[in-house]
């Protein structure tokens, strides 16, 4: 991913709460945004993305590790707005 690809996603709470997406990765896919996974659980990191502001929740705690100031789309959830860095579908 080139880090100039990468743009401010907003997320409103009420909207991912509307979408039925079960995980921050679902709601993302379903609004066209590119984010490289593998495992969709949290073991691998590989969904590893820059939270800027905003709050997430774990259902199940993740394995892989996570970096104060980012948050693994794959398995979490928002509970406040979110603004991430996120790369749109070309």
């Amino acid at each position: 991913m080139k880090k100039d690809a990468l743009i401010q996603c907003l997320i409103q709470y009420t909207e991912y709460q509307a979408s039925g997406c079960n995980t921050l990765l679902e709601y993302l896919e379903s609004r066209q945004y590119q984010v490289h996974y593998h495992c969709r659980d949290g073991y691998c990191g590989a969904c590893r993305t820059e939270l800027i502001s905003g709050q997430v929740e774990y259902p199940k705690e993740p394995l892989a590790f996570v970096r104060r100031g980012e948050i693994l789309p794959c398995c979490c959830r928002p509970t406040a707005d979110l603004t991430i860095k996120a790369e749109p579908k070309k």
